[in-house]
């Protein structure tokens, strides 16, 4: 009961303000919320550019909770808001996805040393106005902080919901969390089994406002089949434990 009350909470905030990731980034960290605790990460909007493609992104919502000792259950979706035929514009909730991740190695994430590594599976769910074919993804994780920085390194293997095999490989460079606004930077190299591919550089920073809440902003610059993407990021995270 209470998982569906979860759901159907993130998706009516969704609506209200009318997203397999760790913000501002497409891939994630080898690490999870605490057991009882639930952190939303949101971006109430963003702007995106692919070719002569334009639209809104208002907004884009991530759901972390933490169900047990190293494991989590994610729930996203984003609302994306076509800007370039007016005529045809139509609200669309998009990337709505339910996931299960697994700290199975604690390293330096979780207050050890040593590389963290995660997994994370999970199924595409019904969109609004878009595609609602099964699909799903799998990924392995694995973070490692070092002095003067820390490194997520994300491999991925998905199917697509027009039954297409995708394959995603992507690094994420962190400044020092010591910094109270941080450098962030993400690479990817992302295609699937009929050519489609896309290289993406990902620059942004974060800034950690409390041990609870943080904002972030980021400028990705890609190219998918020749096309070039400009995207606009701005969010933050919230997270508190469950009664609070």
């Amino acid at each position: 009961m209470l998982r569906r009350s979860l759901c159907a909470a993130v998706l009516a905030m969704a609506w209200s303000a009318a997203a397999n990731a760790y913000r501002p980034f497409d891939g994630t960290d080898a690490g999870v919320a605490e057991t009882g605790s639930f952190e939303l990460e949101l971006e109430p909007v963003g702007y995106t550019r692919q070719g002569d493609k334009k639209w809104l992104t208002a907004p884009a919502v991530v759901a972390n909770w933490g169900v047990e000792p190293d494991s989590e259950i994610v729930l996203e979706g984003a609302v994306n808001l076509p800007r370039d035929e007016p005529e045809n514009y139509r609200a669309q909730l998009n990337d709505t996805k339910l996931s299960y991740k697994h700290v199975f190695v604690n390293g330096g994430l979780q207050g050890g040393t040593g590389v963290s590594v995660a997994g994370e599976c999970g199924m595409f769910l019904p969109t609004i106005h878009g595609s609602d074919d099964p699909g799903g993804t799998c990924a392995a994780i694995a973070s490692q902080k070092f002095a003067a920085a820390t490194v997520h390194l994300n491999a991925l293997l998905g199917h697509t919901r027009d039954r297409r095999w995708d394959h995603f490989l992507g690094v994420i460079v962190e400044g020092p969390e010591a910094m109270p606004v941080r450098p962030v930077a993400e690479v990817y190299a992302d295609h699937d089994d009929v050519g489609s591919r896309t290289r993406s550089l990902l620059l942004g920073a974060i800034w950690k406002k409390s041990e609870n809440l943080s904002f972030d902003c980021a400028v990705r610059r890609a190219r998918t089949d020749g096309e070039r993407v400009t995207e606009l990021r701005l969010g933050l995270t919230w997270s508190f434990e469950r009664g609070e």
